[in-house]
C-alpha cells in the first residue's frame, strides 16, 4: 500500500511541472496570415531575401523568434513583429511552418 501511496505522490508532483502549453497547428496557420506578405502563404518564401519557413525545425523556429523578441537576434523588421507574439503565439507558429513541405537542412557533423 505504501508503494502505491509514493508512485500516487510522485505522479501528482510530476503533473504540477508538466508544460501545459500545447502548439495548436490549425491557431497557428491562422496566425501565420501576417507572416505570408515576406515569407510566403505557407512559409515557401519566393524572394531569396526572405527566408523559407517551410519544414524548418521547430526548436529552431521557436528559438528565432524568441531571439527576435528579447532583441538578442537583431532584424528590425522580425523584432517588430516578434514582440507582439506570446509564447502561444511561436509555438503555435512553429509548429505550422515547421509541418509545411519544404526543405529541411541536416546538421553538419
Amino acid at each position: 500500500m505504501k508503494i502505491v501511496q509514493s508512485l500516487i505522490l510522485i505522479l501528482s508532483i510530476n503533473l504540477v511541472f508538466i508544460d501545459k502549453s500545447f502548439a495548436d497547428f490549425e491557431a497557428g496557420k491562422s496566425k501565420s496570415q501576417v507572416c505570408a506578405a515576406c515569407h510566403g502563404a505557407d512559409g515557401n518564401s519566393q524572394v531569396a531575401m526572405y527566408p523559407k519557413l517551410a519544414g524548418q525545425y521547430k526548436d529552431y523556429l521557436v528559438n528565432s523568434l524568441n531571439a527576435y523578441k528579447s532583441g538578442s537576434r537583431k532584424n528590425a523588421i522580425m523584432s517588430g513583429f516578434a514582440t507582439g507574439l506570446s509564447d502561444q503565439d511561436i509555438e503555435d507558429l512553429s509548429e505550422y511552418f515547421s509541418r509545411q513541405d519544404g526543405l529541411k537542412i541536416l546538421p553538419m557533423k
